[in-house]
């Protein structure tokens, strides 16, 4: 007879959303200690700004590619890579600690291969739309946009419960409120950028993206639309 183990207490972390946050905290590290001379030589000190020039995003990048009707790799490629290059080691820690709260919360409810597919489609969708609207742009670089739809996700789930529950359910926009209004302040304090074009955009598209992802939910969406 064989035994049967109690359920963990706390669901555990889904492996992509770990692995996603060491590739975050490893290129940051490399990043940070190539700065401070102590791997790397001489070169390692310009490995942050080569990483940008490489794997970041912009609007530039997107009108050439516009006007040419050209698609190469090593600038499709940016849509996805520019989410694990980070300005600095605070910028990838906050962003590093936001997906694994946002993947551990969506992820007991999402199946985990979703988690995933709304975390890459927001991080293309918010550097698909910043280019798309900030042609004279700074660099897009690092995983908000994509944290960002997994807060989508979160803010679909409680959307959802709190209609379930008969009550307000605009309130299930006050995470995202309170972020926002929090870039508002940061911006007015030490000067704003245009990268919250991405992040909001990546909002977005997490939050539209949960109607299919979210388990039933291509059905839901079916018979709501055959409903309306």
């Amino acid at each position: 007879m064989s035994e049967q183990r109690p359920p963990a207490p706390v669901n555990p972390l889904p492996p992509f959303v770990i692995a996603l946050f060491l590739v975050i905290i490893g290129v940051e590290a490399a990043f940070t200690l190539g700065a401070r001379g102590l791997i790397g030589g001489p070169d390692a000190v310009g490995w942050r700004s080569a990483a940008i020039q490489d794997y970041g995003f912009n609007g530039e990048i997107m009108s050439w590619m516009l006007e040419n009707r050209t698609w190469p790799v090593e600038h499709m490629r940016r849509f996805v890579t520019y989410a694990f290059v980070h300005g600095s080691f605070t910028h990838a820690l906050f962003a590093g600690v936001l997906l694994l709260a946002m993947g551990k919360f969506v992820s007991e409810v999402f199946r985990h291969w979703a988690v995933l597919v709304l975390f890459l489609l927001s991080t293309i969708a918010g550097a698909l739309i910043y280019g798309l609207v900030v042609r004279q742009s700074p660099w897009l670089i690092g995983a908000f946009p994509g944290v960002y739809g997994l807060i989508g996700g979160f803010t679909y789930i409680m959307w959802l419960r709190l209609g379930q529950m008969g009550t307000n359910q605009a309130r299930a926009f006050t995470l995202i409120g309170v972020l926002m209004g929090l870039q508002l302040v940061f911006g007015l304090l030490f000067g704003s950028s245009a990268t919250w074009v991405a992040d909001v955009s990546g909002f977005g598209t997490g939050f539209l993206a949960s109607f299919v992802l979210s388990p039933g939910g291509w059905s839901r969406l079916r018979v709501k639309l055959r409903h309306d």
